[in-house]
């Protein structure tokens, strides 16, 4: 979501603190929000952010996606949170999918 927002960006003032946010959140060592990336991306990432562009985290965001599409998703969808989930709406005792 950070990345979608910061694609949104038009000031090259904002442009560059929001790349230094999300850089500073999830790309450095120790970040505390620091995500499953290679280290050719990190560091492709580390050496443009002084001069950031609005798609400077594609290949980290591409990445993620992939992730979580071969192994998140799949993992969530076998958990046994999510199976009790549809057994309940299965069995209507549910009136919605989600509980908000």
């Amino acid at each position: 979501l950070a990345c979608e927002d910061f694609k949104k960006t038009k000031s090259s003032t904002k442009i560059a603190s929001k790349a230094q946010k999300i850089y500073s959140d999830f790309i450095q060592a120790d970040a505390p929000k620091e995500i499953n990336i290679d280290f050719h991306t990190k560091d492709h990432i580390s050496q443009n952010i002084s001069e950031p562009t609005l798609s400077c985290f594609d290949d980290a965001q591409r990445l993620i996606y992939s992730l979580m599409a071969k192994d998140s998703f799949p993992r969530f969808l076998r958990s046994e949170e999510y199976k009790e989930l549809v057994r309940k709406q299965q069995n209507g005792n549910q009136k919605r999918w989600l509980p908000f």
